[in-house]
């Protein structure tokens, strides 16, 4: 199985005032399984993502919004992504049939999203040192061996280039990898 591909978005890369060009180019360009809407600044949330979600609805991507189940449900989005501080609206979430992801960065937080019935984690940072010390691929790959049969597993953090992406290829049952700068458009 090859590996899913879950491009998050970003404001500083992904301008809403031209999203759907560079949104289109990388879509095309790396043909992502998921599309997570991801703004934690805006004002203006639900009106950039009922755009956001028009414009997505011409491609075969699942999209996902950042936090937000309620308005996942009302612009009848494939999920939700939840922050590590949100475990509490899993529940909620699933109540609405959407597909669930969260944020993890331990396996206490694996374990606590599995029991709470989450479809699928992020587990960070794998590569990168933005948001904590590395965890790596070995590190990761302990995790998948004691979790992937029970949710699926995104690796997250530093994937950037095609040597990063590479090295996950080799991890037998990763379910994929979720990154915002790996996918930019040129």
């Amino acid at each position: 199985m090859s590996l899913k591909k879950y491009l998050i978005t970003d404001p500083k890369y992904y301008r809403y005032d031209y999203f759907e060009n560079d949104l289109r180019s990388a879509i095309e360009r790396y043909e992502p399984d998921f599309i997570l809407f991801r703004d934690k600044s805006t004002e203006n949330y639900q009106n950039i993502a009922e755009n956001f979600c028009s414009f997505i609805k011409k491609y075969p991507v699942k999209v996902l919004l950042h936090s937000d189940y309620k308005l996942a449900k009302e612009l009848e989005c494939y999920g939700v992504h939840l922050t590590s501080s949100n475990f509490d609206d899993i529940e909620e979430s699933k109540k609405l049939n959407l597909y669930t992801a969260v944020s993890t960065h331990s396996e206490i937080e694996i374990s606590k999203a599995v029991e709470l019935g989450a479809d699928a984690v992020t587990y960070s940072p794998i590569f990168g040192k933005e948001k904590g010390e590395p965890k790596g691929v070995e590190e990761l790959k302990r995790v998948i061996n004691g979790w992937s049969s029970r949710i699926d597993i995104f690796a997250l953090g530093g994937i950037i280039t095609e040597k990063e992406v590479t090295q996950l290829k080799s991890i037998e049952n990763l379910y994929g990898f979720a990154s915002i700068r790996a996918f930019l458009p040129n």
